[in-house]
């Protein structure tokens, strides 16, 4: 019998000045990165989560709290490995992704097959099995006003 599961990740971070734009593990050039306890790594964020959650190991702040000074400007890549360590330890594979990025700039169109190569790799999957999507927020809400970068994910898992 096949055991299929599906997961939901959700993240946002608000732009900050005197970082670097991390984005599904590429450096995006930028003048401006991501406010946040590790490198900020959005995308990644919202991966991590819908892959915690589709195998019930509940969420990216219970494995890596902004509490804990380990996870201090952490890279976000380390933070997916371990995760996709953790699942693959108990039986379960990624079948496949599908992720988007809402953000009024930068355009992402340029970046998106580095990310998708990079986070194949990562995932232990095909990058056909890897989808990464770049939509604004047509000006509305803060992605809209240029104020930060949300990102959502969906993944499922197979046992």
């Amino acid at each position: 019998m096949i055991d299929f599961r599906v997961g939901f990740g959700y993240d946002s971070h608000r732009f900050a000045p005197d970082r670097p734009l991390v984005i599904g593990g590429i450096v995006v050039p930028y003048p401006l990165g991501l406010a946040a306890h590790s490198d900020g790594d959005v995308l990644i964020h919202a991966v991590c989560d819908a892959i915690l959650g589709a195998a019930g190991l509940r969420d990216i702040g219970t494995w890596f709290p902004d509490t804990d000074a380990t996870w201090k400007n952490a890279d976000s890549t380390m933070l997916l490995a371990k995760v996709v360590e953790v699942v693959t330890s108990k039986g379960w594979k990624i079948n496949n992704l599908d992720c988007t990025l809402i953000l009024e700039a930068p355009k992402m169109k340029p970046h998106i097959e580095a990310i998708i190569e990079r986070l194949s790799q990562i995932l232990q999957c095909e990058p056909d099995r890897v989808a990464v999507k770049a939509k604004t927020n047509e000006k509305m809400g803060f992605t809209g006003a240029g104020e930060g970068i949300a990102a959502t994910a969906a993944v499922s898992l197979v046992k």
